[in-house]
């Protein structure tokens, strides 16, 4: 099965599924001489983790991580950084009387096409417990970022048709982190009581909601981002709607944006002291695709889960036609546990690029 490895000079590999005894990683390329801060991914990973509110999966899992390479005395090594989280609270059982059916909304079908093979339990490869792998080395990647003096925080924007004031894209990291413990990781107070209401009742209804996730970059150098193909944008975009459920990527003010006319939408370019700058940020920190210095926002939309209570109808392999019910333990509403990971991906892109930038240019003397 290929498609497992993510990022050029950065490399992710992800393997395990969601029902097997374990999911993990290898990161590759990971400089040497980092002070690897392991508070910090575990804070990262129990953001992600699932049960720990009513607004989530109830699978009690720990999801906590071990390193078996690349890591000594808590500095880096430069050799591959192998971890893994054993999966404790796995229930293959709830899914045994969906092995020979392919259930709506999910990847059974695409699989079954492409492979001839499926997951005996679960989402195997295509379920988001895939995405602690993510979480984790993203978490890494994070560390090398903080180094160059680079902040990276998401939240939720929008569930279903309630969303958060735009503004809240152009706020302060600091502002932003502080929802991050929340049951709810959105940064108005308000709109985020309206959220989990919203949320409870779909549960309650054995249904589920979709909406999206706003990410804010501050400290970008000018520079990252490669020309035609690796653009900035495009990296971050196919970073993110490589996450399980994603359904938009949307750069800056995206749609809003296509509503302008170029004298408003452009940004001038004013210099004080030599030091250049722009006086708006309608590019969203871009400019071809190469990052200018300004900070950087993206929103990220996700579908509503297709794990939902109730009966449906589908058909088996056979083409049969029948009504299953979808047990286990999913969640109502993917993005409170999404965060991180639209986070973690951001972070891989960012670390990769400036990895990649450090042969961008070459000086030497004879």
């Amino acid at each position: 099965m290929a498609g497992n490895i993510f990022g050029d000079s950065l490399r992710l590999v992800t393997f395990g599924e969601s029902h097997g005894p374990a999911v993990g990683g290898i990161l590759e390329g990971f400089p040497a001489g980092v002070n690897i801060d392991m508070q910090a991914i575990y804070r990262m990973m129990q953001r992600r983790r699932p049960g720990t509110s009513s607004l989530v999966s109830s699978r009690a899992e720990k999801d906590e991580i071990s390193f078996y390479s690349g890591i000594e005395n808590g500095m880096s090594t430069g050799a591959p950084i192998a971890f893994w989280v054993y999966n404790n609270d796995k229930r293959p059982v709830d899914y045994s009387n969906l092995k020979d059916v392919f259930r709506p909304g999910h990847a059974d079908f695409t699989y079954w096409q492409k492979y001839g093979a499926q997951a005996g339990s679960g989402g195997g490869r295509a379920s988001a417990r895939e995405t602690l792998a993510r979480v984790a080395g993203g978490a890494l990647a994070a560390q090398l970022l903080l180094l160059r003096g680079i902040h990276i925080a998401a939240y939720i924007h929008r569930i279903n048709d309630i969303s958060c004031p735009a503004s809240w894209m152009e706020e302060s990291i600091e502002k932003i982190e502080q929802c991050h413990d929340s049951e709810l990781p959105c940064p108005d107070h308000e709109v985020s009581m309206r959220m989990k209401k919203i949320i409870e009742a779909a549960s309650e209804n054995g249904d589920s909601l979709g909406g999206s996730i706003v990410c804010v970059i501050n400290g970008l150098p000018p520079g990252l981002g490669e020309p035609v193909f690796d653009k900035l944008p495009a990296l971050l975009a196919h970073a993110q709607m490589s996450i399980q459920a994603t359904r938009y990527f949307s750069w800056g003010r995206g749609w809003e944006s296509t509503h302008l006319s170029g004298s408003q939408n452009n940004d001038a370019f004013t210099s004080d002291g030599g030091k250049i700058s722009t006086s708006s940020n309608h590019a969203a920190g871009s400019l071809g695709g190469i990052s200018n210095g300004m900070p950087v926002f993206f929103e990220v939309g996700f579908k509503p889960v297709s794990s939902i209570a109730g009966k449906q109808k589908t058909v088996n392999k056979t083409g049969t036609p029948v009504e299953i019910e979808i047990n286990g333990r999913h969640d109502p509403c993917v993005l409170p546990r999404a965060v991180p990971i639209v986070e973690a991906m951001a972070s891989m892109v960012l670390a990769d690029l400036l990895l990649r930038n450090q042969t961008a240019t070459f000086t030497g003397s004879h």
